[in-house]
């Protein structure tokens, strides 16, 4: 830095970082008649040496943004698509090892999920099981992986959103404390429902570790999370949560700490009395605001949590 590049007065730069933002790369891969979907949306962002370019607008330092954008789409076709998680590394392992004053990279991905359309009854009446080029987006959750490196460690950071999830039995909510402003009635049989955010953190940190599967491991990963909301006989939501944080540590070796947000999806028993009708937990209505929000992290013991708490700022 310059010796006049630099403000006078009694202020510095704090933290920071620049790359380019959601990157929707698409990724056909043709095995002969078959085709696969990889369908990302990459978000890079880099921090290392970069005062002069806030000081004096020098960019000598600055990989423009339009370069992280022409690598992402590069390296869909050098690298192929492996995994979301598989992208990302090489993708960060890049621009910190081929751009000196980067120092760090971390890159998020969203993946969108295709199944393919199942065939016509006429379509298999002349040989074919399925369309091998036709899909619908599934709509279930979004997979979401964060890979960070700055040049020595790793740190991986995966997970989904937007799974919607219900058991309609099985679920109390009793015994919790009352005053002046309850009005809410104990309920011994109740809808349990959530849209369930969750991220897991890898224990994977450094290339002389044998690598996750990736693909294997967030199959498995959300299997048990689902297996454990199923099987849980709910009296509340954090219950289920610890329940299924549980199930994932305990079975998959390569994790250390989840952390779950879990709205509650609120189904209210409709009084159907003034008409006669007895509601015998039959009809609900379904609110959608406002809502309970449960939180927590669920963490092998002896490992530190490094999840933030704030799921919006990962």
């Amino acid at each position: 830095m310059t010796a006049n590049s630099r403000p006078a007065h009694s202020v510095i730069l704090g933290q920071n970082q620049y790359g380019k933002a959601e990157n929707r790369v698409v990724k056909i891969t043709r095995d002969g008649a078959t085709h696969h979907i990889k369908d990302l949306n990459v978000s890079v962002s880099l921090s290392g040496d970069m005062d002069e370019v806030h000081y004096s607008g020098s960019n000598a330092n600055v990989l423009p943004t339009d370069t992280t954008k022409n690598t992402v789409f590069a390296f869909a076709k050098e690298h192929g698509i492996e995994s979301a998680e598989q992208f990302g590394i090489h993708l960060a392992r890049h621009f910190v090892t081929s751009q000196e004053p980067i120092k760090t990279a971390r890159i998020r991905i969203e993946e969108y999920a295709w199944e393919r359309i199942e065939a016509s009854d006429a379509t298999r009446f002349i040989g074919a099981d399925e369309v091998k080029h036709s899909f619908v987006r599934k709509g279930q959750e979004t997979r979401l992986t964060q890979i960070t490196y700055d040049g020595e460690s790793w740190e991986v950071i995966s997970g989904l959103k937007d799974l919607v999830v219900m058991n309609s039995t099985d679920s109390e909510f009793w015994g919790y404390v009352k005053d002046k402003y309850t009005t809410l009635p104990e309920a011994y049989d109740r809808i349990l429902a959530t849209q369930v955010t969750g991220r897991w953190r890898f224990n994977w940190t450094d290339d002389e570790q044998k690598m996750p599967n990736w693909e294997k491991s967030y199959e498995q990963t959300r299997k048990h999370m689902l297996q454990a909301f199923a099987e849980t006989y709910s009296l509340s939501l954090q219950q289920t949560l610890y329940q299924m944080g549980s199930r994932i540590l305990d079975n998959r070796g390569e994790i250390d700490e989840v952390r779950f947000s879990l709205p509650n999806k609120h189904h209210f028993l409709v009084d159907l009395e003034p008409f006669g009708l007895k509601n015998d937990n039959e009809v609900y209505y379904a609110a959608d605001r406002p809502y309970g929000l449960i939180e927590a992290t669920v963490l092998r013991d002896g490992c530190e949590a490094k999840i933030p708490v704030d799921l919006t700022n990962l």
